[in-house]
């Protein structure tokens, strides 16, 4: 243990304990043993769990079963879409790998390192390396890595909010427990570790705080419950097909001119075939990858940026975020601080002089040189002030972000002194003229702490009592040079930046003057704000700058915020932060802040840096904009699938396609496109009602898509028992047509690499039709002008129709736009903070 530590008190009985801990061979005796901290830096999905999942998907099971009953009635070619379900689960699985190396590498960089007493030195270990027994050093903003039992405490106060709910920190003597999972809030101790790896709480813990994630999201619901009643569909759409198969008038045993071998011919292997057809294209088989692959891809680009994903849907929660809550100090301003000046105020020793003991100068190098571990305030007076007195400590208060004062009673030769540091408002009445002082100076944007002497013994359970001000001590803090372009950004995009801090309304204020945020000239002090949670969520909904906020109260600003249907990232890096970045919908945590705050939060910024988030958020509405883009597409296929099966099944026809027809055609229109969309920029926030919005846009151009191909195929037929192979080619021209269009009409606004997308699937549809060998392959035939030409004519119809539609639809979409109101399933996490 530090001495800084020379300065410590036990509560109970105010002596130092000489602590040596293990030795290197008790270390090793419990490792060989079994005994040490034996948990995966993540818990990310092994590589068998990784392919498990992307193999055996609710999709890969439908194609798998059509695929045997072509690979038994062959020929081969019709079996072609299950080549594409095979590549697209090599590449989910490469991509989610990828992923995952990402996400480890960085989750060692922002693992937390525990300090342990080791042969009597305090040395920093990985949180593996721990051992039962080993003595842990325990500080303010330190996260409880292991159960233990408490053996020194110095005003050791832990909170435990995160395991029980309650939020009042618990003050720690000797002997009393330790759960992993527990912060400390203010104090300094070292207790044993009892229970270490998978048998102690840290094994949920530490695995949930940084896990691939399978936490709800209104995208995996919403594909999911498409998915189901797609699944549902499949089986009386199959029976429908095949019974309109083998018992229409247009059987498949009247075909003629098929030119491929079969191992079933006649009408059952026919009909199986056009049941396949119908199906597979009924099947958004590259839907579910896709979101895999745009979820993958963005947290690559994410950890590029040095910023840690702890759990995938928080990519998809960026998009929706309208409010983000930051702190100051850190976020907006530099995280160093300096003493700019120590201004005095007591006048009573001026005439006769005064003893050292009573000097500031000195009482403020004491104090910090009896704090264990100083935060940023009290690590500047350390540099400012470093040759400290050796008075002994005979009493400590640590200072926490609850009571907002620390303070220590040393004995001096004149007699026992007792200074406290920390906010004037809580040590002095709001009118004293200490007070009013420290408010006018920290108007100009500075930080401001009163320096004072108590009258007795400083006690961590109660306030000190009757405060003489001795000084003010001003501390300066730099703006980020990149704040007001940052804060700038999200004014931009629609999102509202709320900054609430612990310091003094004026100083957070005068900051956010600075960087020209909306209503910073009237910042609130939350001590002011009503307790009734519609008031108050009325009130922070218009405030934009608070100051004076507890941990509490920033946890109950975050909920009213989300009471009034916003979508809240808060950003933070104390122990201060903790409640309300669990809160939120999207926790944001500094690298370089408590091993609490990281643990908590579902995104980490490893550089500190704040301007670091709005390519965050840009990274989410990208993500979530491509995948409603690409889900349009897949759903358009299925509803014109649906439509064809029903006219089809009506009038008793043959299906119009061959399952290798089907291949072709979701390869050019949509398969592959789709992969270049799902990457592609996109800055549109997300807005909930996915699923509705995604039908609205899908089933009317499905329909048309549907109906158009019908129409044509009506007419090349002309009342033909069964078509050839120049009528099956004339309706895939048309609904190619269609598709395309609504693939061009999603890719909005266009740029050039959408349109040579969209030229390029065009330009490989027709080489297929006129290349000799790719047309005998895929069974083509474009030998008939007029069928080709009817075909185009129709198609062309098509996409008239649904440019019209999708006009109307854009209209109906602005107008109603403010009444959309569904509420997206909020990301729950556990009590662990995952």
């Amino acid at each position: 243990m530090t001495q800084r530590g020379r300065h410590q008190t036990d509560d109970a009985s105010s002596l130092e304990v000489a602590l040596t801990g293990l030795s290197a061979a008790d270390v090793a005796e419990r490792v060989a043993a079994g005994r040490a901290n034996d948990l995966p830096l993540r818990s990310g999905r092994s590589l068998g769990q990784i392919i498990r999942a992307n193999v055996f998907t609710r999709i890969n099971a439908m194609i798998a079963v059509l695929f045997t009953i072509i690979a038994i009635i062959g020929p081969v070619q019709d079996g072609l879409f299950a080549l594409v379900i095979v590549i697209n689960t090599l590449i989910g699985i490469v991509q989610e790998l990828r992923a995952k190396r990402t996400l480890d590498k960085l989750a060692i960089v922002s693992a937390a390192r525990p300090r342990v007493v080791r042969d009597g030195h305090s040395v920093e270990v990985g949180l593996q390396d721990v051992v039962q027994d080993d003595l842990v050093d325990f500080a303010q903003g330190d996260q409880a890595v292991v159960d233990g039992e408490v053996v020194t405490s110095s005003g050791l106060e832990v909170d435990e909010s995160l395991l029980t709910g309650e939020s009042d920190p618990v003050h720690k003597r000797p002997g009393d427990p330790v759960m992993s999972g527990s912060f400390v809030v203010a104090g300094q101790g070292v207790f044993r570790a009892t229970r270490v790896g998978r048998s102690s709480y840290a094994a949920r813990l530490t695995e949930e705080a940084s896990r691939y994630s399978q936490a709800p999201s209104e995208l995996r619901t919403g594909v999911n419950r498409i998915l189901r009643v797609i699944t549902w569909l499949l089986f009386p759409t199959g029976a429908l097909l095949i019974y309109s198969q083998l018992f229409g008038h247009g059987h498949a045993a009247n075909l003629v001119g098929e030119s491929y071998a079969q191992i079933v011919s006649g009408p059952i292997g026919n009909a199986l075939r056009g049941m396949v057809a119908g199906l597979v294209s009924m099947i958004p088989e590259g839907l579910v990858l896709l979101i895999s692959i745009a979820l993958a891809v963005g947290v690559i680009r994410l950890a590029r940026r040095r910023c840690l994903v702890q759990e995938l849907p928080a990519i998809e929660g960026l998009a929706r975020v309208d409010v983000v809550c930051v702190d100051k100090t850190g976020t907006l301003t530099e995280a160093g601080m300096r003493v700019a000046a120590v201004v005095e105020l007591a006048e009573e020793d001026t005439r006769g002089g005064r003893s050292e003991a009573e000097a500031p100068e000195v009482a403020l190098a004491a104090l910090a040189a009896a704090d264990p571990r100083p935060n940023l305030s009290m690590a500047a007076i350390a540099e400012a002030y470093p040759e400290a007195p050796p008075w002994p400590v005979t009493a400590i208060a640590m200072f926490s972000s609850e009571r907002r004062w620390s303070g220590t009673s040393f004995q001096t030769e004149g007699g026992e002194h007792h200074w406290v540091i920390g906010a004037p408002d809580a040590l002095v009445d709001r009118r004293d003229p200490a007070a009013v002082r420290a408010e006018e100076l920290a108007g100009t944007g500075v930080r401001v702490l009163l320096l004072g002497r108590a009258q007795g013994r400083v006690d961590p359970a109660r306030p000190p009592r009757h405060v003489l001000p001795v000084a003010l001590v001003v501390l300066e803090q730099r703006v980020r040079s990149d704040a007001a372009s940052t804060l700038a950004y999200f004014r931009d995009q629609g999102v509202e930046v709320k900054v609430i801090s612990g310091d003094t309304p004026t100083a957070v204020g005068a900051v956010a003057r600075e960087l020209g945020l909306p209503r910073a000239d009237a910042p609130i002090d939350a001590r002011e704000l009503p307790d009734d949670p519609d008031e108050l969520a009325r009130a922070v909904d218009e405030g934009s700058v608070f100051g004076r906020v507890t941990p509490e109260r920033k946890r109950e600003m975050v909920r009213a915020l989300q009471s009034r249907g916003h979508t809240v990232a808060m950003t933070g890096d104390g122990v201060n932060d903790v409640l309300a970045l669990k809160e939120s919908d999207i926790g944001v945590a500094m690298g370089s802040g408590s091993p609490a705050s990281r643990s908590i939060s579902q995104l980490v910024l490893l550089d500190n840096r704040f301007a670091t988030l709005p390519r965050v958020v840009a990274e989410g509405r990208r993500v979530v904009g491509n995948i409603e883009r690409v889900a349009n597409l897949f759903l358009t296929k299925t509803i014109y699938s649906i439509t064809m099966v029903s006219v089809v099944s009506a009038l008793s026809l043959v299906y119009p396609f061959f399952p290798r027809h089907a291949t072709l055609i979701n390869a050019v229109t949509f398969g592959i496109p789709s992969f270049f969309l799902a990457l592609a920029p996109n800055i549109e926030r997300a807005r909930p009602g996915f699923v509705r919005r995604t039908l609205r846009l899908a089933v009317p151009s499905g329909v048309i898509a549907g109906a158009m191909t019908m129409v044509t195929y009506l007419l090349v037929l002309d009342n033909a028992g069964a078509p050839d192979v120049g009528d099956r080619t004339a309706a895939l021209i048309t609904l190619c047509v269609v598709t395309m269009w609504v693939l061009l009409v999603v890719t909005k606004p266009y740029v050039w690499w959408k349109v040579a997308l969209v030229g390029g699937m065009a330009a490989a549809l027709t080489g297929v039709m006129l290349v000799p060998f790719a047309r005998e392959f895929f069974a083509l035939d474009v030998s008939d002008p007029a069928k080709v030409s009817l075909a185009l004519t129709v198609g062309a119809v098509g996409a008239l129709l649904v440019t019209v539609v999708r006009v109307v639809d854009d209209r109906f979409l602005d107008s109603g736009r403010g009444a959309d109101t569904e509420v997206p399933p909020k990301v729950t996490r556990g009590q662990t903070g995952g």
